[in-house]
């Protein structure tokens, strides 16, 4: 069995590792980003798994690293992709690998692609782009041929101890556009949006995945624009230069 595995709350993660699957031949999803979902999963040996995180702060996204504890290999072979928002993915590949590890999972292969920043949209604006899906091509070439070997382990960057996991606070809020229809309350992937009152958010329980921002139909939940002016000045240095893609 193939299975396309990802915590995807924008949607961006979730394209890059269906791209990938689908080269692959048939396969199963299954979405990290669902909350209260049974995820007691045993792989075979025999069976390929796509796993995929956006890169929060560096790091993979805490829940993400929970949810996947779930799934257990037997020397499962496994193809990792992390996303980045044209920053740095610093040592999400290697935090990925080593929990991976840790579950019984060999992982064969890696990439880190750069996607448009799920908050300051301007960064990384428009990728993954054609240039990014011709590398991503050739990659695919590279794993199929792994495939068909014995597995071997790779080596991914990184550094461990992993750098300290932070990301900004912020925390959408639903605007004069806001229906109540609840839809962002069932999405998110944490439970943080009140399902009986959806315009309240807890604070304390919110990752700023912005899932609940770009799943709105009505487009009515946004972040503090001050703030995300803050940030934007903050990054725009880091970000200014369009950053490669990484595979292994």
């Amino acid at each position: 069995m193939h299975y396309n595995i990802y915590f995807s709350p924008t949607g961006n993660t979730q394209k890059l590792t269906t791209y990938v699957s689908q080269q692959l031949g048939q396969y199963e999803d299954i979405d990290l980003s669902v909350n209260h979902q049974d995820l007691t999963i045993k792989m075979k040996q025999k069976d390929i798994c796509i796993i995929g995180v956006p890169s929060f702060g560096g790091r993979v996204p805490q829940i993400a690293i929970e949810r996947l504890n779930m799934i257990k290999g037997d020397h499962t072979p496994v193809i990792m992709i992390a996303s980045y928002g044209n920053r740095a993915y610093e040592d999400t590949l290697i935090e990925l690998k080593t929990n991976l590890n840790q579950n019984g999972f060999i992982c064969i292969a890696a990439m880190a692609i750069v996607c448009e920043h799920s908050i300051m949209h301007q960064f990384g604006k428009g990728r993954p782009d054609a240039t990014d899906y011709h590398e991503i091509d050739l990659f695919i070439h590279t794993i199929k041929e792994r495939l068909k070997s014995p597995y071997r382990e790779i080596t991914v960057s990184g550094n461990i101890p992993y750098r300290e996991y932070h990301v900004s606070a912020m925390v959408p809020f639903a605007t004069k556009k806001c229906t109540e229809c609840g839809l962002c309350g069932k999405l998110c992937p944490v439970g943080a949006i009140s399902l009986e009152h959806p315009r309240e958010t807890n604070s304390d329980i919110c990752i700023s995945c912005m899932r609940c921002v770009s799943m709105c139909p009505r487009q009515a939940r946004e972040c503090d624009a001050s703030i995300i002016e803050a940030l934007v000045e903050k990054l725009k240095k880091a970000c200014a230069v369009a950053k490669p893609n990484d595979f292994f």
